[in-house]
């Protein structure tokens, strides 16, 4: 893979050329294998995330006035994804109007950081308003204070993935630097302090649930590992290390990825796998051994900068095969892009490229962030 010049020339190319939504605003992301949109159905999620995407690309790539332009689209179409509440919604249609929300906060915290990458990008002081108008929402609905539903009632646990995201949503805002910057990186410190000592972090994984005491529930959803999520966590907190010089995260963040790799790598084909239980039983989730692009990606990064910081070359070896599989079987050189979803064999599960939950972000945010440790050896940055 050449990073930048893929980047470049392929995967935000296929978004910005059949994705993006100039009649009514925002993008689309259900896109099939050669880019045709299949459904008009928008993802809030992505729209947050498809703004720091291009905005990011600005920053730190290249300044195409392709991608400011696409930022510009995809920011003035947010506020239709507000309701009356301040709450945002979880997908609405083509013109904006709501068709599902969700107790989920993510729309706001990837809101909060496409305004925030944007204003990088443009300057322009309202943006920065509204990302720390959508980092306050989310903010509040992670600490209780904004109420929300629970999925499953009756149940004393506490997740993992909630405490990921405001950990990097936060370092996003921080970096804007301003006078609120004590205020995100003291939510920084408290959610590495959540990750590794919350009880999420054990001695062979990082769970996906545990009690609110920090107790060990064994029950299916209680056993659940999501390798991706943890490799993806592992990298947040080494970069909070790296940032902060915190060499206790660092050394966590390593020890995330060295219980991880081995549990979710699949040594017959290759690749890692979606979801495995911590003692072993039968997985109730039944994609269990499918292949996602995510979790490939995330592995990616994690791997690389292990490798960066400790020059431990089996971390590049482990990503070197994982960079090769991905090659081999996700890219796609035909079409452009990345298929999403392969069976345990490597065979295509499905050839769209985008849907609710893909489109242009893990990808992208990898081929940015391998652009960058490999020009210049240093996640910093990336991080600025």
């Amino acid at each position: 893979m050449n990073f930048k010049k893929d980047l470049t020339e392929n995967i935000l190319p296929f978004w910005l050329d059949n994705a993006i939504d100039k009649e009514n605003g925002g993008i689309f992301t259900q896109l099939d294998e050669k880019g045709n949109i299949y459904g008009t159905e928008k993802s809030v999620w992505f729209q947050g995330r498809a703004l720091w995407t291009f905005s990011k690309a600005y920053n730190v790539i290249e300044k195409n006035p392709k991608y400011l332009e696409a930022s510009k689209i995809i920011y003035e179409f947010l506020p239709k994804c507000v309701d009356t509440d301040g709450r945002m919604f979880f997908t609405v249609t083509k013109e904006g109007v709501e068709l599902q929300k969700r107790r989920y906060y993510f729309s706001e915290t990837f809101a909060a950081i496409g305004c925030a990458e944007y204003y990088k990008a443009c300057g322009d002081k309202k943006v920065m308003e509204d990302a720390e108008k959508y980092f306050d929402v989310a903010y509040k609905c992670y600490k209780g204070e904004i109420k929300t539903e629970p999925k499953i009632k009756n149940l004393d646990t506490k997740a993992l993935s909630p405490v990921m995201i405001m950990l990097s949503t936060a370092q996003v805002l921080r970096s804007l630097n301003n006078e609120n910057y004590e205020k995100y990186n003291n939510i920084c410190k408290e959610c590495l302090d959540e990750i590794i000592n919350g009880g999420f972090l054990k001695e062979k994984m990082l769970l996906e649930s545990v009690g609110k005491d920090k107790s060990f529930k064994n029950t299916p959803t209680g056993r659940i590992v999501n390798p991706g999520h943890s490799m993806e966590c592992a990298w947040f907190v080494m970069m909070e290390g790296i940032i902060t010089n915190n060499k206790k995260a660092i050394e966590e963040g390593k020890r995330i990825i060295d219980i991880t790799y081995p549990i979710g790598w699949d040594e017959k084909n290759g690749g890692i796998i979606a979801f495995c239980d911590a003692l072993g039983f039968p997985p109730v989730q039944l994609e269990w051994d499918m292949k996602l692009w995510w979790p490939q990606c995330e592995t990616m990064i994690a791997l690389y900068l292990a490798y960066l910081i400790y020059k431990d070359e089996k971390y590049l070896k482990m990503y070197e095969n994982i960079k090769s599989y991905c090659e081999k079987y996700f890219v796609d050189t035909k079409n452009g892009e990345w298929y999403g979803y392969l069976h345990y064999d490597n065979s295509v599960s499905t050839t769209l490229k985008g849907n609710i939950f893909k489109g242009p972000f893990h990808i992208p945010r990898l081929y940015m962030i391998m652009s960058i440790l490999e020009e210049e050896k240093s996640i910093m940055s990336y991080a600025k």
